[in-house]
């Protein structure tokens, strides 16, 4: 039992002589055990396990210049592969328990900002440039400057948008909404009306995840996302599906569940191409896009778990935390690598922080659960998006939440922070959310004689989102088109 005086004895601190996990993750000096540390990084897993499932989905159902996708199996293992070296990574340098995976709203960027203009090894080709600049961000001290550079209510504006837009991506990508070229452009599943098998396994998918979530289930969205496949698989083998209903995923049982990992993505990167194929200013403008992201999203989190796990000083210092921010610029890089897009730190380490974790050790017990399901791809490919898109919405919603934080009373930030949410999920696109807010916020101070408040570091942001909005009359004009 846990009150008795030997899981006590366990799960309290050390107290006699240090042994070498004590020494170097400052076990002691952080109040925590290995127990604890165990404990919360097998819940950081189970909290962020549903990444495996739900980036190549994303990735996978987006196609390249060229026409070509991704393998879901090879993705899967890239994933996994990703989120465990990095996350290890993250607890032998940072020392800190900070889980990190393919980000959802980055992967969105590489799937349907990247992607479009350029083939697939030129994508992560931008990814590694990201993780570079990062590192180099963090390195010199620069982050600071670009960090106030832009207001705080576009970059919570950013966040809201990103998560309306990945919401919409779960809805289409589960086939609950599609497109139509009549009035209205999007509908409810097929002509307005919800009539097939996959939109019900994610409409009753959906449904469990929020009550899970909301109940605070550890490992909701994932046993979520287990249920739905089941169901799905059990309506594949026992109804009439139409050819192509459940998207990019059919959810049939594979001859075998576990399988060799699938590493052929690997160093598959075309560092400079993207530049070539898709357009200096078209590359640069996705490339400060997941810069921007990557960026902001991983210093929230960085602040926002430390915090609560009890590590940031009275001065706001976090420990460590130019090698956390090292770290998450390489990670980010090393997602290219593998194709499984930028990794970052993922929130739901809170998860674990909640169970005790204050240290690097929890990061090894999280890395190796991701390192296991290498083998397990067979078995993951398994889920359709009717299963795992649900979590895009939910994750989606949890972003919304940053719209509470934006001062809607102040006119000069009202309408770039509402641009900015509204043109990303309406035009499909990350980068013309961001660049509409960011000129729009520029424009309103010009006019109201406040130039001046625009920081010397935004200025050449908004001229390169001017040129990427004039970008084809530009084109015309030079005879490159």
């Amino acid at each position: 039992m846990s009150d008795s005086p030997a899981a006590k004895a366990d799960d309290s601190p050390p107290t006699g002589g240090r042994g070498p996990l004590d020494r170097f993750f400052d076990l002691t000096g952080r109040g925590t055990s290995v127990a604890r540390e165990l404990r919360g990084g097998v819940t950081t897993f189970f909290a962020m396990a549903y990444i495996i499932l739900l980036n190549p989905i994303i990735l996978g159902g987006a196609k390249d210049v060229t026409g070509a996708t991704l393998s879901i199996p090879q993705l899967t293992t890239m994933t996994a592969l990703s989120a465990a070296v990095t996350t290890v990574l993250m607890g032998l340098v940072g020392n800190a328990p900070l889980a990190l995976a393919a980000g959802l709203g980055i992967n969105a960027v590489v799937a349907f900002q990247a992607a479009p203009v350029m083939t697939w090894e030129q994508a992560m080709g931008l990814v590694v440039i990201e993780g570079v600049i990062i590192v180099i961000l963090a390195l010199t001290g620069i982050r600071e400057r670009i960090m106030n550079a832009i207001p705080l209510a576009l970059k919570h504006a950013i966040a809201v948008g990103i998560g309306a837009f990945i919401a919409l991506v779960g809805l289409y990508d589960s086939h609950f909404i599609s497109s139509s070229e009549t009035s209205p452009p999007l509908a409810l599943g097929t002509g307005g009306r919800l009539e097939t098998w996959p939109t019900v396994v994610f409409g009753l998918t959906l449904l469990l995840m929020i009550v899970l979530y909301v109940r605070r289930v550890p490992g909701g969205l994932l046993i979520s996302i287990v249920l739905g496949t089941v169901v799905a698989v059990v309506i594949e083998a026992n109804a009439t599906i139409a050819e192509g209903g459940w998207g990019v995923v059919t959810p049939t049982m594979p001859d075998e569940l576990f399988a060799v990992p699938d590493f052929s993505l690997f160093g598959q990167v075309d560092v400079f191409g993207g530049f070539a194929e898709a357009g200096v200013i078209t590359a640069l403008v996705v490339l400060f896009t997941l810069v921007l992201s990557g960026f902001f999203d991983a210093m929230g989190t960085i602040l926002g778990v430390s915090d609560e796990a009890g590590l940031v000083s009275e001065r706001g210092d976090v420990p460590r935390l130019g090698r956390i921010l090292s770290v998450d610029g390489v990670s980010a890089a090393f997602g290219g690598v593998t194709s499984s897009s930028a990794n970052t730190v993922f929130v739901e380490s809170a998860a674990g922080v909640g169970e005790g974790a204050r240290t690097g050790l929890a990061n090894i017990a999280t890395g190796g659960l991701f390192a296991v399901t290498l083998f397990l791809t067979p078995l993951a490919a398994v889920v359709p998006a009717q299963a795992a898109a649900p979590a895009l919405v939910v994750v989606g919603a949890l972003m919304m939440m940053q719209v509470a934080k934006i001062d809607w009373d102040d006119l000069e930030l009202v309408i770039p922070a509402f641009l900015t949410i509204v043109l990303m999920p309406f035009t499909f696109s990350i980068t013309i959310g961001i660049g509409g807010g960011m000129v729009a916020y520029a424009v309103i101070k010009v006019a109201k004689g406040k130039a001046r408040e625009v920081s010397v570091w935004l200025w050449p942001v908004v001229v390169l989102f001017l040129l990427f909005f004039a970008i084809h009359p530009i084109e015309t004009w030079l005879g490159v088109r």
